[in-house]
């Protein structure tokens, strides 16, 4: 993104005209200052974190949550002052957006009652599958209410306590504005979402409250759950505690006004101008997913599907998988490190950069490679836990461009076992987005990606900002008089950007193709590898 005038942008930085979006992700957390123009990016910070695996589940402590929130924030605060010279003392408005679903229950005093457990646990399986068929909609196993209900069915003793669910952005926007709501986007993964109201599915909500009544007496889902607000709403201000919570050198003033929470998937699509139907985006990161707006509902309910919604409130079809770039960044690490044994000094993103443009090298089916990308387990195809591998036979083409061509299909290969499913419902889609890190390498993501799809892929230059630039898009779209948000992205924040857009290689598709019949064969040997191999912090 440009830059505007030094100082036109330090003008508006010290009359508190910046608008601040935070992105808590699995790996980063993100903040992106931006100002009267939404397009124009005036300073970025960030904090590197990692979740851990403890007792079986996957988690990130509260005080982590805060110590990389501020750090991140400071880090924005210096990149300001390098950039402009100063630094911001006030802010027009906030937007907090962060990982998915999940689970975070508090008591009436605001206590966390257990750990929090993140979209990456798939410890939910019989929840999410009675769930299903009570509602005839399917819910994940990372969905809040699909947590909640297992908690039940587990009788967890900190049920008897609860007052208070919500997700990791709901629980930072709360503490930093004192109120407990939630954007409609991140609130179709709670719980099941009514299109024609925006709110909860009220029907949904007696089916489930007389299911538990027998198990947790005074167990009301609708008193757990966060207020649904939608995109453009008014959802609170800075509180003085809220401001010494962000920026404990004390140099924040309260008063900045808050649009919704939202999720990743939210902020994913704003990031890409695809919440009108039609259209879809696809975010790669941890993990990766895919949305589409629909123009219709879908004929039947499918475990691949996930029925979520747009910040506006737009019915989304989303395919999504718990294993993202993890891996493929795991491997460029390996070869970074191979490469300091050498003697020779590379850093990572010039060998991630390296090792992209050397798969644009490989067969178009990979050599008969194959890699799997499961760090964790991956309900589309059918997996608890898991073992990444890299498998191939003996007559195999075993060259380092065959080797990272596998690495980077095996990062689409599940989500397209989800797009084919959707292709089977005739959803039509005009426009296909992606953003994420591993599409700044230009030409190969992109391109391996659009092969996959069979459908051209258009990434921006905002791609790689991600969802912190989306929230903060968000946070100045509430302060704006429009109250349609696609045509605010189209005519105020997208209008005139530049879009690469690659159209799919005939060689590459059907390489793609051959590629994905060998997969999913072989995810046999992914149940093996489960079976045999135990991990660490599994409990006995």
């Amino acid at each position: 993104m440009n830059s505007v005038g030094t100082e036109s942008v330090a003008e508006a930085i010290q009359a508190g005209r910046g608008r601040l979006g935070i992105e808590l992700g699995s790996t980063r957390i993100k903040v992106c200052l931006i100002g009267d123009d939404p397009r124009k990016v005036l300073a970025l910070g960030s904090f590197t974190w990692e979740n851990s695996f403890e007792a079986g589940l996957w988690t990130y402590s509260l005080e982590d949550v805060w110590s990389g929130v501020q750090s991140a924030y400071a880090d924005l605060l210096a990149d300001s002052e390098r950039r402009h010279g100063v630094k911001p003392s006030s802010l027009e408005s906030i937007g907090i957006s962060a990982m998915m679903h999940g689970y975070l229950a508090f008591d009436s005093e605001g206590r966390l009652l257990v750990p929090f457990r993140t979209w990456r646990n798939t410890t939910t399986g019989p929840a999410a599958e009675e769930l299903t068929k009570l509602f005839d909609v399917n819910i994940p196993l990372r969905w809040s209410i699909a947590h909640l209900h297992q908690a039940v069915l587990d009788s967890e003793p900190h049920l008897a306590q609860i007052d208070f669910m919500t997700t990791l952005a709901g629980y930072v926007h709360w503490r930093l504005t004192g109120r407990k709501v939630i954007g409609v986007g991140d609130a179709s993964g709670m719980f099941p979402i009514d299109s024609a109201t925006h709110g909860y599915d009220s029907t949904l909500m007696e089916r489930y409250n007389r299911l538990v009544s027998k198990k947790v007496v005074g167990l009301e889902i609708g008193r757990l759950l966060p207020e649904v607000l939608l995109a453009g709403d008014k959802a609170g201000r800075l509180t003085e505690t809220g401001a010494r919570l962000l920026d404990p050198s004390g140099g924040l003033r309260s008063g900045a006004i808050f649009c919704p929470p939202e999720g990743d998937a939210g902020t994913g699509m704003v990031a890409t101008c695809s919440v009108a139907p039609r259209t879809g985006n696809v975010s790669a990161g941890t993990s990766i997913f895919a949305m589409v707006v629909l123009e219709r509902p879908l004929a039947q309910v499918h475990h691949e599907l996930d029925l979520v919604a747009t910040p506006a409130g737009a019915p989304v079809a989303m395919v999504h998988c718990n294993n993202g770039a993890s891996e493929l960044a795991a491997w460029a690490h390996l070869f970074t490190q191979f490469a300091t044994a050498a003697g020779v000094s590379v850093d990572s993103d010039a060998a991630f950069n390296a090792l992209l443009q050397e798969a644009l090298l490989g067969e178009a089916d990979a050599g008969g490679l194959l890699a799997y990308n499961y760090l964790a387990g991956e309900p589309i195809a059918g997996l608890s836990e898991g073992r990444p591998l890299f498998v191939r036979a003996p007559d195999s083409s075993f060259t380092l461009a065959n080797f990272m061509r596998a690495q980077l299909y095996g990062a689409f290969a599940t989500l397209i076992l989800g797009m084919r499913v959707l292709a089977r419902e005739e959803v039509a889609i005009d426009r296909m987005f992606a953003h994420g890190g591993m599409f700044r390498t230009a030409g190969v993501a992109q391109r391996f990606l659009a092969g996959a799809l069979d459908a051209p892929v258009s990434v921006a230059e905002s791609a790689s900002e991600g969802g912190a630039w989306g929230i903060a898009v968000l946070a100045a779209f509430v302060t704006d008089p429009s109250d349609d948000l696609d045509e605010y992205l189209r005519s105020s924040v997208f209008g005139g950007a530049a879009f690469e857009t690659t159209y799919p290689d005939p060689a590459d598709t059907a390489g793609f193709t051959e590629y994905l019949d060998r997969y999913s064969a072989g995810l046999a040997i992914q149940g093996a590898a489960i079976d045999s191999l135990s991990l660490k912090g599994a409990t006995p």
